[in-house]
């Protein structure tokens, strides 16, 4: 860092003042600079950031987080999103504010260039003002505030990307990366079983309370609960087999023909006369005029090409290409529910000016009811089980919920048992338990306040039915030391046991740094396996991997010797041979990628120092 703000002084501070780059960065302009409220959660330099912007941004991060959980939102630390959010922000916002300093920005007539030549707005290979004018309304944004938007992401892009591109990297950096990535060491293995050394090995009460004392961070626990369930299913409630009456599919296709209309958008057109050029009451007159000139015969169509002013719908007969609510307002919205086919509104008034609607409802091709009846028995058949079997959750519900138990289930249904879990945590796996719906109400606020009464229902997404009630619920925190006993006497024990057994080989470790490994081996008792080639990130257990890449390269014919603890087993391992130059195997285009991904961690330790400086010097609160 204090290199760093020395640096930033000279020419170099300006070339590099460009990039904050981090995985969770790339959300999108309308996730920087959201239009809404300007009720400031922050202010850096002077310069608001709104409670809508920390809204947005934390919402997109959390869709990312989400992903990562399989969409399981109880894992995630909500309070750590929104301080990952608000961090970017502030960052964001002082990087904006360097960039204006120095300058950095497109011009209109760049932008402008921009816009013109993104293949989405040209047609022909030329621009299209119908289509740009339909994916501003798309996207809710005038054309002002698009390119005020795509001016500070340009500037975000340009202040993140030099730092990428510009890191200053040497060749032997790389050499020495590329180096310790592909160097090959010769290793032979010797496993000592721990269990015979266990035996005698005694620890005392103090050498516990010892060790517990001096190690505190291994004795944080996350929140747990010990919990009971019962799992009710259709498999285990059997229903009879009822007749599908006419009536009943009579009903199931009148239905199916009411979703099939619902189902089909209409086609929506409008008239737009703005208040640009006029005011809104000489507006409101001209779309009346409109209006009466419809109603006296003039088509919707010639009207919308004579006096709408959206250049994108007017050569269409005023037809939306694409409508989507919101786009024009709740105003636009609820006038396009009301009306009927082939009817027009009256003027409605929206941000964008006045507004002359007519709706088209298409034309709904139907099947028979002959050709619909061997799929809506089917269909009815399959809800009648699904009633029954919601008729008896309902039922069973009413016993759990009046006596607090969950065995009243076990003994109305056949088959069903009461099952326990303990020490379930938010992030263990259970086919059932694990479920996002059921994890809500084993760690909400009221079992953490004591609450150990039986849930209500729980359906989950197979069509199941789960109750629980938790046993104990166990906080977030520091394990007793009587908690903690049982863990801490049998890392000891290991411990000791480890020691034992490699202060009986001591002698054989000491040897083979003087003596050849052949003579070594043959009097130390130990069997080691053949010789294997290994690099990092191998797939060796860490703890081994540690020891076989830490050792000197040996002298020829001799080992470099050391051991390693796993689980039950002391690992002696040997090194006998290092191969230092598989790096120069590496083609230039492995190298040019080496060397591309250095830069970019180099550069993003440097956005991320510089971020940091910047932070430093400014004003929030």
């Amino acid at each position: 860092m204090e290199s760093f703000r020395k640096v930033i002084k000279g020419w170099l501070g300006k070339a590099l003042l460009i990039l904050f780059l981090t995985p969770l960065a790339l959300v999108g302009i309308e996730g920087y600079f959201s239009s809404g409220s300007k009720d400031a959660v922050k202010s850096v330099n002077g310069q608001d950031i709104s409670e809508k912007e920390l809204e947005t941004l934390t919402a997109s991060f959390k869709e990312q987080f989400l992903a990562y959980a399989n969409g399981d939102e109880t894992l995630l630390n909500q309070s750590f999103i929104k301080d990952k959010a608000m961090d970017q922000l502030i960052a964001n916002t002082l990087l904006l504010q360097q960039a204006e300093k120095l300058g950095i920005s497109l011009s209109d007539t760049q932008i402008e260039q921009m816009i013109a030549q993104q293949p989405s707005f040209q047609e022909n290979g030329k621009f299209s003002e119908t289509r740009y004018s339909s994916y501003l309304q798309s996207v809710g944004m005038s054309s002002d505030a698009l390119v005020a938007n795509l001016r500070q992401d340009h500037a975000l892009k340009m202040m993140r990307s030099t730092f990428v591109d510009y890191a200053l990297v040497s060749k032997l950096d790389i050499q020495q990366i590329a180096n310790l990535q592909t160097e090959q060491r010769t290793v032979q293995f010797a496993n000592v079983n721990l269990d015979e050394y266990k035996k005698n090995v005694k620890v005392s009460a103090q050498e516990i309370e010892n060790y517990y004392k001096q190690h505190p961070a291994m004795f944080k626990q996350v929140a747990s609960v010990d919990v009971d369930y019962v799992l009710l299913t259709p498999a285990n409630v059997p229903v009879a087999a009822s007749p599908v009456t006419d009536a009943e599919l009579q009903q199931a296709y009148t239905q199916f023909v009411e979703a099939q209309k619902d189902n089909v958008a209409p086609l929506v057109k409008h008239i737009l006369i703005t208040t640009d050029a006029r005011t809104d009451a000489e507006a409101k007159k001209r779309a009346e005029e409109v209006v009466a000139k419809i109603k006296a015969g003039t088509s919707f169509a010639a009207a919308a090409a004579q006096y709408s002013e959206d250049t994108a719908s007017k050569a269409n007969g005023g037809a939306l290409a694409v409508y989507n609510k919101g786009t024009f307002g709740d105003t636009f919205d609820q006038a396009v529910a009301s009306l009927k086919s082939g009817q027009v509104s009256a003027p409605i008034k929206t941000e964008f000016g006045y507004h002359v609607i007519e709706t088209d409802a298409p034309a709904v091709k139907l099947p028979s009811f002959e050709n619909e009846k061997a799929r809506l028995t089917a269909e009815v058949q399959k809800n009648k089980t699904a009633n029954a079997f919601s008729d008896t959750v309902n039922s069973l519900n009413e016993l759990v919920v009046d006596s607090d138990a969950l065995d009243v289930v076990s003994q109305e249904v056949k088959g069903v048992q009461v099952q326990t879990v303990k020490g379930m945590t938010l992030s263990t796996q259970h086919p059932v338990l694990s479920n996002a719906a059921v994890k809500v109400k084993l760690f909400n606020d009221d079992v953490k306040n004591g609450d150990r009464n039986a849930t209500s229902s729980i359906q989950l997404p197979n069509g199941d039915v789960v109750w629980a009630k938790v046993r104990d619920y166990h906080a977030a925190g520091v394990q007793t030391l009587q908690e903690a006993t049982p863990r801490v006497k049998a890392k000891l024990v290991e411990q000791k046991a480890y020691d034992a057994a490699k202060a009986k080989i001591a002698q054989s470790l000491k040897d083979f740094k003087t003596q050849p490994a052949a003579s070594v081996v043959a009097k130390s008792g130990l069997t080691f396996t053949a010789p294997q080639v290994f690099i990092r990130s191998q797939g060796l257990p860490r703890a081994v991997e540690r020891a076989a890449f830490s050792q000197a390269a040996p002298k020829a014919g001799r080992w470099s010797v050391t051991t390693a603890l796993l689980p039950t087993e002391m690992v002696v391992v040997a090194v006998s041979n290092v191969n230092k130059t598989t790096s120069s195997a590496l083609t230039d285009e492995q190298l040019a990628e080496l060397s591309k991904l250095y830069q970019q961690l180099r550069g993003q330790q440097e956005a991320e120092d510089y971020v940091q400086y910047l932070k430093a010097h400014a004003k929030i609160k």
